[in-house]
């Protein structure tokens, strides 16, 4: 997998202080994507374990408390990030007890194949739909469009 950016303290992609990582790759390249560089597998740098060791100690980081993790992108569901993102929040839940996690997809719930599933069945809240530009709305919480469902799960 490979990324774009990583946040360590983030207060605008979820509620409270977070931390926040835009993988790249996505398939659904909406027209009036705000992200478009994260579009490409192949752009932005490698998730490596290092990257992933600072995320699970920036969120235990007890100098500037984080609510939780924002996964977002590119698409963390994309097939080629999946496996990268369920090791993440895998270590998340054993190593940083009591934190969040939120993730952005373009992909509908019902449209998520099993592997995909094992991570929407670890997070707390999963934002899905493609972003419609003709339906987006300044005004909305969390998302981009109107069409797009912000999923509590747990």
């Amino acid at each position: 997998m490979n990324f774009h950016q990583y946040y360590p303290i983030d207060v605008v992609n979820g509620p409270g202080t977070r931390c926040t990582l835009f993988v790249a790759g996505c398939v659904h390249q909406c027209p009036g994507c705000y992200n478009k560089s994260t579009w490409r597998l192949n752009s932005g740098l490698p998730f490596t374990q290092q990257m992933e060791d600072q995320i699970i100690s920036d969120l235990n980081d007890t100098r500037i408390p984080r609510q939780g993790l924002s996964l977002s992108g590119g698409d963390p569901l994309h097939p080629a990030n999946v496996a990268a993102v369920l090791q993440l929040v895998k270590r998340v839940h054993a190593e940083c007890p009591g934190k969040d996690i939120w993730l952005w997809t373009g992909y509908k719930l019902d449209e998520l194949d099993s592997e995909q599933m094992q991570i929407v069945d670890r997070i707390n809240v999963l934002i899905d739909g493609k972003f419609v530009q003709d339906l987006k709305d300044p005004a909305l919480i969390w998302r981009g469009s109107a069409n797009q469902v912000v999923h509590k799960l747990r």
